[in-house]
């Protein structure tokens, strides 16, 4: 089939730019608009929220009223996009006349021009045309914008290792999951000339990983077998001075006792360049696959998320664990499986009801993730009989008992 369309770029950048109607379909064309640049003159009665608020924001003029011939006057580019053909026919009609490439929404083949479905991917604009089929348009649209952002098609990017110039990126892997990782963090992972891993880090990933790709092990076993954090900041350290794009690859977030800002002071004290794309943190997002939010309305107004690792009465410890147990809102208690006994019993001991709800998320987002529904009083040995073990996310106070509620069924 002939070609009906030819594919051009229009740089609109403080050129007039006419758009009649102020739907739904304005609301999607607008940002884009705007972002080019255009003085955009927006005509039509009544708009939708989000369209008023561009109007009242003073990134568009409103004009609040019906089309009328010569509103296209002085226009370069025009789209018709009310939700009345004969308004939308009578612009296309002026826009010919004055010869203005005009849009049709409704009847994109009645238009002279038409918009394609775009994407915009590391500073690439994509734009997609599919005959007179939108939909195909935005299928392949979307399925090239993914390749790219996940690396699967290569788009031509420097690496931040090119030309002996070597960088360190801190990537937060999410909860475990590998499609809970950032669309950042996965691009990253693409381009990276090394990759150091932490046990938590979404391990499938590591498999997707180019041949040439060097995979550092810096796996953290609590209580167990650790690569020390000198070793670990020394190899991020090395790898980038030999000019290499390097990749930091942890659970959860970097910054959330995650020591990532330990590894970024180490870079930015050896003069490397170290940046950081912030990751899901387990803290809240593995309570939320267990059916368990952190704050509910009306139940809890707060949230402190707490390190295990250092217990109470260690005199290391920076936790003022008295006050944690006079708040009424909501725990989140990392890495504290091993010594949940003494956290519950400190809790209880400062005011806290033993009949509090608890619940225990182990291994949350992954095949191997177990919920476990206790309260203050029984979790120690709830969680010695039922084998939880790390790495575990521990939710103490009333939005633990939430899910008892929910799963309910309902009455006959």
């Amino acid at each position: 089939m002939a070609e009906q369309h030819y594919l051009v770029g229009l740089d609109l950048a403080g050129r007039r730019v006419v758009v009649v109607g102020g739907g739904t379909v304005a609301q999607r064309r607008l940002p884009r608009l705007i972002g080019a640049g255009a003085h955009v003159e927006l005509i039509s009665p009544h708009t939708t929220p989000a369209v008023s608020a561009l109007a009242d924001e003073g990134e568009l003029v409103w004009h609040r009223r019906a089309y009328t011939p010569g509103d296209l006057d002085d226009a370069w580019y025009a789209l018709a996009c009310t939700d009345d053909p004969d308004v939308n026919a009578a612009v296309c009609a002026d826009a010919e006349r004055a010869r203005v490439f005009c849009v049709r929404a409704d009847a994109g083949e009645e238009g002279s021009a038409v918009t394609p479905a775009s994407g915009v991917h590391g500073g690439v604009l994509l734009g997609v045309l599919s005959g007179g089929d939108p939909l195909r348009s935005a299928a392949v649209r979307d399925g090239l914008v993914e390749a790219l952002r996940e690396g699967r098609v290569a788009d031509g990017a420097t690496p931040s290792g090119a030309g002996g110039h070597g960088s360190v990126t801190l990537v937060g892997g999410g909860p475990g999951d590998p499609e809970l990782i950032t669309v950042a963090g996965r691009k990253l992972l693409a381009r990276a000339d090394v990759v150091v891993a932490d046990r938590l880090a979404p391990r499938e990933l590591l498999d997707e990983l180019p041949a040439h790709v060097e995979v550092v092990d810096a796996a953290k076993i609590p209580y167990g077998r650790a690569a020390s954090q000198e070793v670990i900041n020394s190899t991020l350290v090395e790898r980038a001075k030999e000019g290499k794009s390097v990749v930091r690859l942890k659970g959860g977030d970097p910054y959330v006792f995650g020591r990532g800002f330990e590894e970024a002071l180490a870079c930015a004290e050896a003069g490397v360049p170290v940046s950081v794309v912030p990751g899901i943190t387990s803290a809240f997002s593995a309570p939320a696959l267990g059916d368990v939010p952190v704050t509910h309305r009306g139940v809890a107004h707060e949230v402190v998320v707490v390190s295990g690792h250092v217990p109470p009465g260690d005199e290391q410890s920076l936790t003022d664990w008295d006050a944690l147990a006079k708040l009424r809102g909501t725990i989140v208690l990392m890495m504290g499986v091993e010594r949940i006994r003494q956290f519950a019993d400190t809790l209880r001991g400062g005011g806290r009801p033993g009949d509090t709800p608890v619940a225990v998320i182990q291994e949350g987002s992954t095949r191997r993730e177990r919920v476990l529904h206790s309260t203050l009083e029984t979790v120690a040995d709830d969680v010695a009989a039922e084998g939880i073990r790390p790495p575990a996310v521990i939710v103490i106070g009333p939005v633990a008992g939430l899910y008892a509620g929910m799963r309910e069924p309902a009455a006959e």
